[in-house]
């Protein structure tokens, strides 16, 4: 050899170790953007879902106040109707619904029904 060809750079191999490193990251670096993904799709279905679980709800209470409304509303016709039906049966006091008018009371309930 001569002193010329000692000191030309040697090619340099990579070592196997250094191989394996990048191939580990690469591996890595995959697995990590899979999951990224998936964690992202996971959160955006939750909120999907949280979405329609609050929309859900809150058509469940506008119907929960219109039924309240309706049983408030036949209670109080109950009331009346019972009232009525002990005065008209027996009672010898028909004072309390002689100035009644129950065309206005039926019309008043039909009205308070269908507006609703």
């Amino acid at each position: 050899m001569t002193l010329l060809q000692n000191m030309a750079p040697k090619k340099i191999k990579p070592n196997k170790r250094d191989v394996d490193s990048e191939e580990d990251e690469d591996e890595y670096r995959k697995k990590r953007d899979r999951n990224n993904l998936a964690v992202k799709r996971s959160r955006q279905k939750s909120k999907v879902k949280t979405m329609e679980t609050l929309t859900r709800v809150n058509a469940l209470k506008n119907e929960n106040t219109i039924l309240q409304e309706k049983v408030n509303t036949l209670t109080k016709e109950l009331g009346f109707l019972k009232e009525l039906f002990l005065a008209h049966a027996g009672t010898t006091d028909k004072s309390k619904f002689s100035d009644i008018d129950l065309q206005t009371l039926l019309a008043d309930d039909a009205d308070g029904e269908s507006s609703k």
